[in-house]
Formats: structure tokens, C-alpha cells, sequence
């Protein structure tokens, strides 16, 4: 059996996404514009979370975007709603960057247009990638193992939390 281990209480998480929304309003002050594209499911209640936080600091026009894919067969990536991101300053959004490959994938609708600038969060952050994307705000990185897994836990459109699992292989 499974062992759960929380490493994050709500508490924690809202002020590490609120640490975080600040970080993105001080790297960004000069853009009048910012695009948030969350990953679905966890990814898109981030984004909004943190577009929330924003409005508090930021005086830019703030714009939440839904990424929908496969996260393990990453062919169709849909974006909702469409728009131009050509010269846009646009921010990837994922609850956990494990391996990178889910964040990398997202990229795919985005080399087709010119954007100005492509930054990511995350609120948990694993230590080893297995592809090159490197997060820019992150919540929480934590070293893990292969056999351990981080997932983050949703009560509605709040955060409850996150934990990390061990899977114990008999």
C-alpha cells in the first residue's frame, strides 16, 4: 500500500502562490500585458488563483488561458480561448513539473507564433528532469526519488494541498 506525506498544507500553498504572483508582477512590471496559460486540471486553478493575486499588484491587463492535452500521449494540445501570442509575454502554468515533458509539450502551440517572452510556474517543483525546462517561479522544489510521486490536491477551486507518495513495489 501507498504512503501519503504532505508537504503542503493549504495554508502554505496559498502563501507560496501569492509569494509567487508578486515575483511575476516585480519580473514583469513593464508588460502590459500577461498570459497566463494553465495546464489542465490542476494547472488552469493555479492560474487563476494567481491571476487573482495579481490584480492586487500588478497594473497590466491579466489574461487566463486553458491548455488541454494528454499528458501521456501529448498529440492535440488545444488552447481556450484562441488568440495571437505573437509579442505577448505568456506564463506556462502546472501544478508539479516532474520530468519537464508536460510543460515542454505545452510549448508546441506556441513556437508557431512569435511570442516576446515564455516563462513557467509551478507550485511544486521535483529536482530531476528528464527534459530541459527549467521552472521560473516555483512554489516548493523538493528532491524525490523515482518511486515517489507529488500530487496536489484540489477542494473545489482552492488548493487543500500537497502531498508526496511512495509507491511500494511488493
Amino acid at each position: 500500500m501507498a504512503e501519503k506525506k504532505y508537504i503542503l498544507s493549504k495554508e502554505v500553498a496559498e502563501k507560496k502562490l501569492r509569494r509567487m504572483a508578486l515575483q511575476v508582477a516585480e519580473q514583469n512590471y513593464d508588460e502590459p500585458q500577461l498570459t497566463l496559460i494553465g495546464i489542465k486540471e490542476n494547472g488552469i486553478v493555479i492560474a487563476r488563483k494567481i491571476s487573482t493575486y495579481l490584480q492586487e499588484v500588478y497594473n497590466g491587463e491579466i489574461i487566463v488561458v486553458e491548455l488541454s492535452m494528454n499528458k501521456r500521449k501529448p498529440a492535440a494540445i488545444k488552447l481556450e480561448p484562441s488568440m495571437d501570442y505573437n509579442g505577448k509575454t505568456v506564463i506556462i502554468i502546472d501544478d508539479v513539473a516532474n520530468s519537464g515533458s508536460t510543460m515542454l509539450y505545452a510549448l508546441k502551440p506556441l513556437l508557431e507564433t512569435h511570442p516576446k517572452k515564455i516563462q513557467t510556474l509551478a507550485l511544486v517543483e521535483r529536482t530531476h528532469k528528464s527534459f530541459p525546462i527549467d521552472v521560473d517561479y516555483v512554489g516548493l522544489s523538493i528532491s524525490t526519488t523515482l518511486d515517489e510521486h507529488i500530487y496536489v490536491e484540489l477542494d473545489g477551486d482552492e488548493i487543500a494541498g500537497a502531498w508526496m507518495e511512495l509507491d511500494l513495489v511488493t
